[in-house]
């Protein structure tokens, strides 16, 4: 069955897009066919879509529609989210099985966490019952810093097992790869920054086969 994911946090930098692009990379390395989905409005066409599905009927439920025609040819559809809470994320959350929240390793970053549940809360109850939080996904990791280490630790007090094992650290590599116009895997594939990707898509894989047979 396809499984659709999606990327979500409302708070911009958290690598979200970076994050995005790297684990559906890392599924095709293991020869699983993989369809991404970037909303964000990063282009003029895509400046107005909020303003244009807030007059249609069904408007949450665009995105769900527009996949449903391919669903069935890919093992996995990611989805990128635009940084805010706004109807292209809703139409997203719509559309997921479960959701990855990247959080950037800081105690601001953990508020967000709440707004986020609140919101998914709210389609579960009216949109759709079976979307959850497949992850939350520790970005931006410095482990030479307490502050760091502890805003991890809160994560996990919080939210268990939740909270993937994999930590995307700060690395250089990172803010080289897109101006190669390249993934972390293609652009550094012996680093460590595309084994921690390899990393979660195996810990989003064992999860996902965990839950099917639970």
């Amino acid at each position: 069955m396809t499984r659709v994911i999606a990327f979500a946090n409302q708070k911009g930098g958290v690598a979200k897009t970076t994050s995005t692009l790297n684990l559906a990379v890392a599924f095709a390395e293991q020869g699983l066919r993989v369809l991404t989905v970037d909303l964000a409005v990063s282009s003029i066409d895509l400046a107005g879509a909020e303003l244009a599905l807030s007059s249609l009927i069904g408007r949450e439920r665009a995105l769900e529609k527009g996949l449903a025609p391919v669903k069935d040819d890919y093992d996995w559809i990611i989805i990128d989210t635009p940084p805010s809470l706004g109807l292209l994320t809703i139409n997203a959350l719509v559309a997921a099985d479960g959701v990855i929240v990247p959080v950037q390793c800081e105690y601001l970053s953990l508020r967000g966490l709440v707004q986020l549940e609140n919101t998914m809360s709210m389609i579960r109850e009216n949109l759709n019952p079976d979307v959850e939080i497949q992850g939350i996904l520790p970005t931006m990791f410095d482990g030479r810093t307490l502050h760091a280490r502890e805003a991890v630790e809160i994560l996990e007090e919080n939210f268990g097992d939740l909270v993937f094992k994999t930590r995307i650290r700060k690395t250089i590599r990172y803010a080289e790869a897109p101006v190669k116009g390249a993934s972390i895997l293609k652009y550094d594939p012996t680093g460590s920054a595309a084994e921690a990707y390899r990393d979660l898509a195996k810990e989003v894989l064992n999860g996902t086969q965990a839950r099917q047979h639970a």
